[in-house]
């Protein structure tokens, strides 16, 4: 049996008509120009291709972005044209199952996304958003997106999917709203001062050889570790930390600082070290949910894991909180970039990434609406980050299995990787876990999920 792809139709989608409309991308926009993201959604029925592809057409025209090639101007400046140029939109089948698949999701070379060449792309020499339709042997669809993040973050790509998800079921579209100048834009939604610590650095010479070494090495040092808890088991947790902190904690917080806390456990770290939290910014900038851009800021907060859990998930919980426009580091970031200039971005590097240091980067990517997206009434039954650059010390979190509990997906070095897929680390890891609990059915189906 036959479980890699075979592909069986691609074509090129369009909106069919150009707006021409020319974006011009911020310092932040153009530091992210090196790097693509992906996704894939999993769905246990067939889907209609065909249908898809139509839907996806409508959903460009609404945001034409995604359809558009980027541009560097002569002063250096990096611009995205909504020229329709198109989306590769290919269809593949395997003779493997759904939950196969799913348990390969997070593999090197799992192949269920064509990922956007993002160096190419910022040349105009490739597209900013691709699909890949995987059909299964036993009926499921696989439905892999990969996008360039110089023209959005992960609110940006769900804007997109709420808008094709809309189209394929008939369904009013979501507005959009295009920004013109995105540095312009904050200028005048930041306040005059923010935090004044930028989210990025411009490491010596030594260092940043140390960490074209990390990137370098990543896909052979690295593992990816996918880890489910259950609505039941996060209840408990946040029961246990919120009576050790004296205050009500979120779902977010505490499973970041349960993860964070038992990685360092099982590594025997107890040093203090710092951990970098992605924010969206929007509200706090007054900014419509639809608006497409990148627009994160962060929050960094110092740790040990001899401090416990509770206590990290406090400090989250008090920095989210009490984070006023003025926390924000985007301000920072404009004039730390701008310093830099434009001819030594690709220099930089943002400060979450520190392995020598073991910084955590830890993104909350649930609440997004994941799973609120339909094709033909059926919603995904898995959503997960794919296998995008295996850098050690990130973690994603998103809703799990049908839309329950959260899934965390880390990168870790191999070792440690393989101590949290141990008996000592699942007991760790779901130490509040009751036996009695149950699991919903695909979570049983990927035996790599632990």
């Amino acid at each position: 049996m036959n479980a890699w792809p075979e592909l069986r139709r691609s074509r090129i989608v369009r909106a069919g008509r150009a707006p021409g409309t020319v974006l011009r991308c911020g310092l932040m926009d153009t530091m992210l120009a090196d790097l693509a993201v992906s996704v894939v959604l999993f769905f246990d029925r067939p889907l209609d291709d065909e249908r898809l592809a139509a839907g996806l057409a409508r959903a460009l025209d609404r945001v034409p972005v995604f359809a558009g090639r980027l541009r560097t101007t002569a002063g250096g400046a990096l611009e995205a044209v909504c020229d329709d140029a198109g989306v590769p939109f290919d269809v593949h089948a395997v003779d493997g199952t759904l939950a196969g698949a799913m348990g390969r999701v997070a593999a090197a070379g799992a192949e269920l996304v064509d990922p956007v060449d993002a160096p190419a792309a910022r040349t105009g020499g490739g597209p900013l958003f691709t699909v890949r339709v995987t059909r299964t042997a036993d009926g499921g669809t696989v439905l892999g997106c990969s996008w360039h993040h110089a023209v959005g973050d992960l609110q940006s790509f769900m804007l997109l999917m709420r808008a094709w998800s809309a189209a394929v079921e008939g369904e009013p579209l979501p507005e959009a709203e295009l920004v013109a100048d995105q540095d312009a834009l904050l200028d005048e939604v930041l306040p005059a001062e923010d935090c004044g610590r930028p989210g990025f650095r411009l490491p010596d010479p030594a260092e940043a050889a140390f960490l074209a070494r990390e990137v370098a090495a990543g896909p052979r040092a690295n593992r990816t570790v996918q880890i489910y808890f259950g609505d039941a088991e996060i209840e408990r947790m946040r029961a246990d930390f919120g009576a050790a902190a004296g205050r009500r904690l979120s779902a977010g917080d505490v499973l970041c600082a349960h993860v964070v806390c038992t990685v360092r456990e099982l590594d025997g770290d107890e040093a203090e070290r710092m951990l970098t939290v992605p924010v969206n910014a929007r509200r706090w900038l007054g900014l419509s949910p639809a608006h497409v851009g990148n627009l994160l800021s962060d929050l960094h907060l110092t740790h040990s894991a001899k401090d416990g859990p509770a206590a990290l998930a406090a400090a989250l919980r008090t920095a989210v909180a009490d984070f006023p426009a003025e926390h924000l580091n985007l301000r920072a970031n404009l004039r730390f970039l701008a310093a830099v200039g434009r001819d030594r971005l690709g220099d930089c590097v943002p400060v979450g990434f520190d392995p020598a240091a073991r910084r955590f980067s830890f993104s909350n990517w649930s609440r997004f609406g994941a799973y609120d997206v339909r094709f033909q009434g059926e919603r995904p039954v898995y959503f997960s980050p794919a296998a995008n650059y295996p850098l050690p010390w990130v973690c994603w979190t998103v809703e799990g299995f049908r839309g329950t509990g959260l899934l965390a997906t880390v990168v870790l070095p191999a070792r440690l990787a393989a101590r949290l897929r141990g008996a000592e680390g699942r007991a760790a890891l779901h130490r509040f876990r009751d036996p009695a609990d149950e699991l919903p059915p695909p979570a049983a189906a990927v035996p790599r999920v632990i």
